[in-house]
């Protein structure tokens, strides 16, 4: 089983950019897909950006397309979610998500295929 822990949220001012970082622990990352994914208060959870097991294949919303991007760095067991030019509208806790994977370059949008989640953590852009 593996455990994720997301740091590196904050408060930031429009236009601004965050790094997340979703850390690992307890099972190499490298047999998981991971995902990042947002909530905001009163709103469902909605995906943000996944990446396979592989690290070629990506995907994002298209609200945060060419603004944010996923990576990943197996060697240090972790994922990482850069954010640039923030909006308002992306204040959200922001969740990483971990989804056991047999092929390397698959990957999931929706949180219901994630099996394990991390705390999250709180992002702010004021305007």
């Amino acid at each position: 089983q593996v455990q994720l822990v997301e740091s590196g949220g904050g408060l930031v001012q429009a236009g601004g950019s965050l790094r997340l970082s979703c850390a690992a622990s307890g099972r190499t990352l490298t047999i998981y897909a991971m995902g990042w994914f947002r909530q905001a208060p009163g709103k469902e959870r909605e995906f943000v950006a996944a990446i396979a097991r592989s690290g070629d294949h990506t995907a994002y919303v298209d609200s945060v397309k060419g603004r944010f991007t996923i990576s990943r760095d197996n060697a240090k067991n972790t994922v990482y979610l850069q954010m640039n030019s923030l909006k308002p509208e992306d204040t959200a806790v922001y969740y990483c998500a971990a989804k056991f994977s047999t092929g390397s370059y698959t990957y999931s949008t929706s949180p219901h295929e994630y099996a394990y989640w991390g705390q999250g953590t709180q992002v702010t852009v004021s305007s």
